[in-house]
């Protein structure tokens, strides 16, 4: 132990243990040193005793024997042993053959054995494992805590082959030169043999030569020298696969970067038995090679690099192999000629979010026999022939992308563009994952969504959407995103406006996408630019509540942003508003919010609420109305989020109604009797004239044109009912200074031919029968005016028999004008 005191130099208190001591003795010629050592960042409470005293680190020299004891019970926690053998194969003989963990019975600690060994370039090692090893990442830890670490030495430079866990793929590994081989063991694992024996090799001209033998349906992973760091500048490596004849092997790039070169090219170049064109060589950005029949080669390649800014080189990888496919000969025709802007990828469940990197077994689609990859992207304006590599289609997915975009209204607007999957894509044996559109418009315009006969539904906690398939829709600018939501077929939505550019992403649940997707409906136009940022146009079923909620209800409706829904109500029912909570729920920091509603009808009344007010509590709506949602900036963390909802109800007739109906009725009639009355009244005491046609007078205007182009037989202008004294003697009661001045009317002279009589007055039923008394006496006549068309005259009543008898005796016409036959009795009287 440890122990400060002041102006003093540090005291060590030791207890020891009654642990056995340990005697390690090396021998000269085996040119091995063993070193023990206290682990990095553990404090020294435990020590090594030896005879000349305690101690925290102990060197073992070759041909030395030590004694020691540790001074606790667990020294496994605290030290830790390295072993390490130098083996000269430039100078004398190699100790060729299986290598042996010496010495024995060492102290249980972590131990590294280490083996140096040098040798010339000109000459090449191997190591062999016997067990196959598996390649893994720096920092990465195996399973059994057992590991190999291999380091390429040629001349002063140390390249990091890698390091390997037991069992995987790995069977040899060739170095040029030198290598320093080290197997890292756990201190409760006794081990008298180290696993792999080492081989002299003729030079293989290259850093290193790696062996896999894949054996099955496997994979493996493996790493570039000095991974994730650089690759040696211009070196060449190679990995040897060895691969069953009736298996196939696929080839995945998961990581590279690339070095700046001055001279040559960093490639990768595949030897592959019986290719016409050995070794085909690709870059690390192309698409490797697939279904590869049995064993083949794969080199990396470096350049001479730029020596102010080398980059790196570095390159993570993975083979696949597997039995080939029962239909790897069947081919899908995906004709894409006639598509536009539009790419279609075929991938694997999870992508891209996901990369899982050992599937087995992995799923590969073709554009060819040997051009395959788990991710197949297809471009519009070509035909492509595809095939799987998989035995579960299920686990392959569709995302397909097409773009529309107007430049100019005038070419755009008139046309209507389907929003729905093509054939070519449902008729796949793979699964729809999502189909996006992206609609691009300038300012100005505007894009209209619609879904005539389907129509949309919102998805909200209410009413879920149980179809399919779904569509999420967004609107973006360059600065904002506005999620306007996720809508389903089966709703009340007709018709969506929105001011930006939008995305459409249509996303499918399960297989019963492929019988729905024959009635897709959902269609787009550009249209003029609108006022707010989204309109809704809604005809909600009139059997359910039909619930509508704010855009973007996630994060709230952004600042400043209008959205109005304009809902139709049928002519026989009303429509019943409400919201879902009675205030807004937000305080503006700048601006108003507000709710406005209105219905749409000539002098409607518009109900307002702020955001510091009531919302409007339900109410009947009888005609088609507005809803219009405007938002101000709310103080954060506020958001403006609301939902509201609509019903229909059969139109009922109210009591209420009905008894203001009759009441307004009442008092019509009333009116009506009072104004017969006062007529009446007017009638007794004024003693109206008769206008009698004159025959005699020249009603024709000289040089006037005829405005009748019937004769008098065909033509009825000319019948008159009777002529009130105001409209005739008006000028006259003016004249006198009368408090009432009547409407004066003058009669346009009938210029056609005329007959001998004059034409019969109206049916009886079109005036009223006004009473007279006998004791009435009679107004001074008029003298007739210059400008008089009419001869006003009271005839004696041999005179109108006379006309009678003579009606009767022209025209056979017996109707006469009961007022005329009126003003005979009185005459007669």
């Amino acid at each position: 132990m440890l122990v400060h005191t002041s102006n003093t130099e540090p005291i060590f208190l030791f207890f020891f243990s009654s642990l056995a001591p340990f005697t390690i003795s090396l021998r000269a010629a085996d040119n091995i040193t063993v070193t023990i050592k206290l682990k990095p960042g553990i404090l020294p409470v435990c020590l090594i005793r030896v005879k000349s005293g305690p101690r925290f680190e102990m060197k073992i020299r070759p041909g030395e024997n030590v004694t020691l004891i540790f001074t606790c019970n667990t020294p496994e926690k605290y030290f830790i042993m390295e072993i390490q053998k130098n083996i000269d194969c430039i100078s004398g003989p190699c100790p060729f053959g299986d290598v042996h963990l010496y010495p024995p019975e060492l102290p249980r600690l972590n131990r590294t054995f280490i083996w140096d060994v040098k040798a010339s370039t000109k000459a090449g090692l191997e190591l062999k494992f016997s067990t196959p090893l598996r390649q893994i990442q720096p920092g990465e830890m195996c399973p059994d805590l057992v590991s190999y670490n291999i380091n390429s030495c040629i001349d002063t430079a140390t390249v990091n082959i890698g390091t390997f866990c037991r069992n995987g793929s790995v069977s040899r590994v060739k170095l040029l030169g030198g290598v320093v081989m080290s197997l890292h063991l756990p201190w409760n694992l006794t081990l008298t043999t180290s696993g792999f024996n080492i081989a002299n090799r003729s030079s293989i001209k290259r850093l290193c030569i790696i062996e896999s033998i894949l054996k099955g349906e496997s994979s493996v992973m493996l790493m570039s020298p000095n991974y994730p760091l650089g690759f040696p500048e211009d070196e060449l490596m190679t990995w040897q696969f060895i691969v069953p004849s009736n298996m196939r092997a696929s080839v995945f790039f998961h990581d590279y970067s690339l070095s700046n070169c001055e001279r040559k090219e960093e490639r990768v170049e595949y030897y592959i038995p019986g290719s016409v064109s050995n070794p085909e060589v690709f870059k690390l950005s192309d698409s490797q090679p697939a279904n590869i029949a049995g064993s083949f080669n794969l080199s990396l390649q470096g350049c001479d690099q730029d020596a102010q800014n080398p980059g790196i080189l570095r390159l993570f990888f993975q083979v696949v192999v597997q039995h080939p496919q029962i239909d790897e000969n069947v081919t899908h025709l995906v004709d894409l000629s006639k598509e536009r802007n539009m790419t279609v990828t075929i991938h694997f469940e999870g992508w891209p979010r996901q990369n899982p990197r050992v599937p087995e077994p992995m799923c590969l689609i073709c554009k060819d026999p040997r051009t395959c990859d788990r991710v197949l992207t297809l471009a519009s304006g070509a035909t492509y022939k595809i095939s799987f590599l998989c035995k579960d289609l299920s686990r392959l997915r569709i995302t397909a992308e097409k773009g529309i975009r107007c430049v100019d209204l005038r070419w755009c607007q008139s046309k209507i563009y389907s929003l729905s999957v093509p054939k070519i894509i449902t008729q796949l044996p793979v699964q729809l994952h999502k189909f996006i559109w992206k609609l691009v418009a300038p300012e100005m315009i505007n894009i209209e969504i619609t879904s005539p006969s389907l129509k949309l539904r919102q998805h909200l906690q209410e009413q879920n959407c149980n179809t399919s398939y779904s569509y999420s829709i967004v609107s973006a600018t360059p600065e904002t995103e506005m999620n306007v939501g996720i809508f389903c077929p089966g709703g009340a939505i007709e018709k969506i406006q929105l001011r930006n550019n939008i995305t459409i992403s249509l996303k499918t649940f399960g297989k019963g996408f492929i019988n729905e997707s024959n009635h897709q409906d959902l269609k787009m136009s550009f249209v003029p630019h609108i006022k707010d940022e989204c309109t809704f146009t809604v005809s909600p079923d009139s059997k359910a509540k039909t619930y509508l909620q704010t855009p973007n209800s996630l994060y709230g409706l952004p600042p400043y942003v209008s959205i109005s829904w304009y809902i139709k109500v049928p002519s026989k029912q009303v429509a019943r508003l409400g919201f879902s909570t009675d205030r807004m729920g937000i305080t503006c920091e700048t601006g108003r919010a507000y709710v406005n509603i209105k219905e749409q009808m000539p002098g409607a009344e518009e109900t307002v609420r702020r955001e510091d007010e009531l919302l409007p509590q339900p109410r009947n709506m009888h005609h088609n109305f507005w809803v219009n949602v405007s938002n101000c900036k709310p103080v954060d963390p506020m958001q403006l989020t609301l939902k509201f909802w609509v019903t229909f109800v059969e139109k009922q007739i109210d009591l209420a109604v009905i008894l203001g109906v009759l009441s307004g009725v009442g008092v019509l009639v009333a009116i009506g009797l009072t104004v017969c009355c006062v007529k009446k009244k007017k009638k007794k005491s004024q003693n109206p004239m008769v206008g009698v046609y004159n025959a005699n007078v020249n009603t024709q205007m000289p040089g006037k044109q005829r405005l009748f182009k019937k004769d008098r037989k065909t033509n009825e202008s000319h019948v008159y009912a009777v002529i009130d004294d105001a409209m005739v003697y008006g000028h006259l009661l003016k004249e006198s200074n009368g408090s009432v001045t009547p409407e004066v009317d003058v009669y346009r002279p009938f210029d056609g031919p005329m007959s001998s009589l004059p034409p019969s007055p109206p049916p009886l039923s079109f005036r009223k029968d006004v009473k007279r008394s006998s004791n009435t006496e009679e107004p001074p006549l008029l003298a007739e005016a210059d400008h008089d068309t009419y001869t006003f005259a009271h005839q004696r009543s041999e005179e109108l028999e006379d006309n009678a008898d003579g009606n009767e005796k022209n025209n056979g016409d017996t109707s006469t004008s009961s007022m005329e036959n009126k003003e005979q009795d009185s005459l007669e009287e």
